[in-house]
């Protein structure tokens, strides 16, 4: 199940980036079998039943939720950067998660460096977060702040 996986990935990726060109597809299909040989035994995930409705939550759910908390952490940054006063209170914090596995870590690091005024530096127990703005007088306020919408839906898509 995973050397099909791999393969299907990569195969899915050249075709979206070369197109659907007969001789472009065969070539395709002979250069993915050969990356997801060599690379599989590198692969570290699962692929079950669920994958496809977990896909679907990511796209559906996580994607427009994740674009809008982008869109007001831009407007947010802007405000600060075009204010006479910069109205800052930088920190770093750390971020307790439930998420258990690496996917589902990597998926909130990700998604909290990607928005403006927040870097993720390390995760270890927990995420270790650069804030322009630290909000919240604990961790639980903080993290409601920072990771809660994002880690909230995660949860249903990662284990």
């Amino acid at each position: 199940m995973k050397f099909t996986a791999t393969f299907v990935t990569f195969l899915a990726i050249w075709v979206l980036l070369t197109g659907f060109v007969v001789q472009e597809l065969i070539v395709g299909v002979f250069v993915s079998l050969a990356l997801a040989i060599i690379l599989v035994k590198f692969t570290n995930y699962e692929m079950s039943l669920q994958s496809p409705i977990k896909l679907l939550k990511f796209i559906v759910i996580y994607i427009p939720v994740f674009s809008w908390q982008l869109l007001l952490s831009n407007i947010d940054l802007a405000k600060r950067v075009l204010s006479p006063v910069i109205p800052l209170n930088p920190g770093i914090i750390k971020i307790d998660t439930d998420l258990k596995g690496d996917m589902g870590k990597l998926a909130l690091a990700n998604s909290i460096t990607l928005t403006p005024g927040t870097l993720t530096m390390d995760v270890d127990d927990g995420l270790y977060i650069h804030c322009v703005d630290v909000v919240g007088e604990n961790r639980v306020e903080r993290k409601k702040n920072v990771s809660a919408q994002f880690e909230n839906i995660l949860k249903g898509i990662f284990k």
